[in-house]
């Protein structure tokens, strides 16, 4: 599906009004080889730790958009190069994490598109802590299983439903 959020936004505007449509608040940056991308939301609730990140990536994508509440935390990266491979051979549409990636120049030469707050070096626990496909919080919106997420150049959307 070819799109621009600014449309989407234009095309909405009573479901921005509404609440059935949000824009994520313009604080993420790109990486990967797709600039846009879109597809219906996984959820993940873990905080520094991302044993259960590497789980589900290694689950069929589908097309899907993997969406990690992190929490916001700027104190390790819940998303590396070895993630960014597998998140692009299990067919993985893109990952918005609200929170840090490292390896970007590895994660820039993936088939997918991911958008997170920042760099940062330091690798993430990994006990396994967190949830999978629950409503969570990224940068104030939420965001619901199956949700659908729309990413390009200008922003990233969350919709309560496929938008035409």
């Amino acid at each position: 599906m070819t799109f621009a959020t600014t449309d989407l936004c234009d095309d909405y505007a009573a479901m921005l009004d509404d609440g059935t449509l949000a824009v994520l608040p313009p604080v993420y940056r790109a990486f990967g080889q797709r600039v846009r991308f879109s597809g219906p939301a996984t959820t993940l609730q873990v905080f520094e730790d991302n044993a259960l990140v590497r789980s589900t990536l290694e689950t069929p994508g589908q097309g899907h958009v993997l969406v990690i509440d992190g929490g916001g935390s700027l104190r390790r990266a819940l998303v590396g190069g070895q993630l960014g491979v597998l998140a692009e051979s299990n067919g993985w549409a893109g990952i918005v994490v609200d929170g840090c990636i490292r390896d970007s120049e590895e994660i820039n030469v993936c088939q997918i598109g991911v958008r997170a707050l920042a760099t940062y070096p330091r690798k993430s626990n990994k006990t396994g802590a967190g949830q999978r496909d629950v409503r969570v919080q990224v940068s104030g919106v939420a965001v619901h299983p199956g949700d659908w997420i729309y990413a390009d150049a200008d922003g990233i959307l969350v919709a309560r439903q496929e938008l035409d």
